[in-house]
């Protein structure tokens, strides 16, 4: 019972953990390859380390569904087995958020860019690439934003 369990929780942190975005300057999907985007001049006017976690459930989806799994395998007449399929559910959800919440925690920054037309603008992006306050720089608008140093 208790190596059913072991073998259940390993796949569900495999998989929270590749459920974890790339959120680099520097990462782009294949889909975005070929793709045209506009790109404004600007400045960083600010500059702030921040935490990015991944919101999207699949930690509680898979927790419970593993847990469910597990806990309806307690002996005992079909109330115990479903009883501890609902607590199993219950109690691996849990597990899989916490999970899902330590294994995709991401570093990141936060970018306050003014743009040569005056307006501000923020984007969060991963750790690959780290701009400087009065650093002229390059907004790439797009599904996915990105923020790059100028060589201009």
């Amino acid at each position: 019972m208790k190596k059913l369990a072991l073998l259940l929780i390993l796949p569900l942190t495999l998989m929270v953990n590749a459920c974890t975005s790339r959120i680099g300057a520097n990462e782009y999907a294949t889909a975005g390859a070929g793709q045209v985007n506009r790109a404004v001049r600007g400045t960083v006017v600010n500059v702030r380390q921040v935490q990015l976690q991944s919101d999207n459930g699949a930690g509680t989806l898979l927790g419970g569904a593993a847990g469910a799994v597990a806990g309806s395998m307690i002996g005992g007449t079909d109330a115990v087995h479903i009883l501890g399929g609902i607590g199993g559910a219950v109690l691996g959800g849990m597990a899989g958020d916490a999970a899902q919440g330590a294994l995709s925690n991401q570093a990141g920054y936060e970018y306050v860019i003014q743009l040569e037309n005056g307006n501000l603008v923020t984007i969060t992006q991963g750790t690959d690439v780290l701009l400087t306050p009065g650093q002229k720089c390059i907004v790439l608008y797009g599904k996915q934003a990105r923020v790059i140093p100028a060589t201009y």
